[in-house]
């Protein structure tokens, strides 16, 4: 596993301490980058991202890649994950925003399904669990409602009530299109379990790369830099278990560790305030969630992949 050290927010959990004591986990210091990385990136910034990436020993085994990323603010950094892959991949999103934003910086974390989309070896882009405002007047926000009408993203909130669109969309895994609204195929009313056995029957390549923001979690379960969604942490072990079960996963990246501020710059500042809730929402207390969380993805993974 990979610790990628770019806010502090991982290494100062108990689990994460406990895989790099053991020699488990390695960590790649990357504090110099991350104020600079953290809810966008300048191209520089990101070459020497992805430079410093690549100067790592790469694991070319059977089991997969393991990064942890910290901030949910860095989820932007997937695609340097999937760029040299061996591999054509269906990507499976678990995330509280469709992060599919066309009028954002390119590396943007609430644009980066957009360049993942457009990397060679990604089929497939199955994004699970937004609950947020993002799906409201999605046109409007500039989502990209041309990746969902061709079937290379498909969306599947955990509960969001129609989305008002403008021309045709058409039918989807994810939704229904009548008039002018979306209506969502909400997860949290389909039966989980067979849910994802569809799902995962209907993926075009046998190779999965799992990306996951734990924002998409419920507040009992994770205490995020942005709202939380409604999917609870034993959902997400039961999809990874199932994915598992009848896929190659060749890499997983979890983001959504709460991270004090920190940021290189007033606008990106700004729009931090501007777009997520306040930090004084969570306590001490309330983050030993998080840790809680990693301890449980850290054992499942350690009993797939031994």
């Amino acid at each position: 596993m990979n610790i990628l050290d770019l806010d502090h927010s991982l290494t100062a959990q108990a689990p994460i301490a406990r895989l790099l004591d053991s020699g488990r986990a390695k960590r790649l210091d990357l504090l110099d980058l991350g104020p600079k990385l953290r809810l966008w990136s300048s191209e520089r910034t990101w070459r020497q991202f992805a430079e410093r990436l690549r100067q790592r020993a790469r694991h070319r085994g059977p089991q997969p890649e393991i990064y942890f990323v910290g901030s949910g603010d860095y989820h932007h950094l997937t695609p340097a994950f999937l760029t040299d892959l061996p591999t054509r991949v269906s990507l499976i999103h678990f995330d509280n925003h469709p992060d599919w934003v066309r009028f954002a910086p390119r590396r943007h974390c609430g644009s980066w399904v957009n360049q993942a989309l457009k990397l060679p070896n990604v089929e497939r882009i199955v994004t699970l669990g937004p609950c947020s405002d993002d799906l409201q007047n999605p046109q409007l926000k500039g989502g990209n409602l041309g990746a969902l009408k061709r079937g290379v993203l498909q969306v599947f909130p955990w509960r969001h009530p129609p989305s008002k669109v403008w021309g045709v969309v058409g039918d989807g895994a994810g939704h229904q299109q009548q008039e002018n609204l979306l209506h969502w195929r909400n997860l949290a009313d389909l039966d989980w379990p067979v849910f994802l056995e569809q799902m995962i029957a209907s993926l075009p390549t046998d190779a999965v790369w799992i990306t996951i923001d734990k924002d998409v979690l419920a507040n009992e379960d994770a205490a995020t830099n942005w709202d939380q969604g409604g999917m609870r942490l034993t959902h997400l072990l039961q999809a990874i278990l199932q994915l598992a079960a009848s896929k190659r996963i060749i890499g997983i990246d979890i983001c959504g560790e709460y991270a004090a501020p920190s940021f290189s710059n007033a606008l990106k500042r700004w729009e931090a305030h501007a777009d997520q809730p306040p930090a004084e929402r969570w306590s001490a207390d309330d983050l030993l969630r998080n840790s809680a969380t990693n301890q449980a993805l850290i054992e499942l993974f350690e009993a797939l992949f031994p």
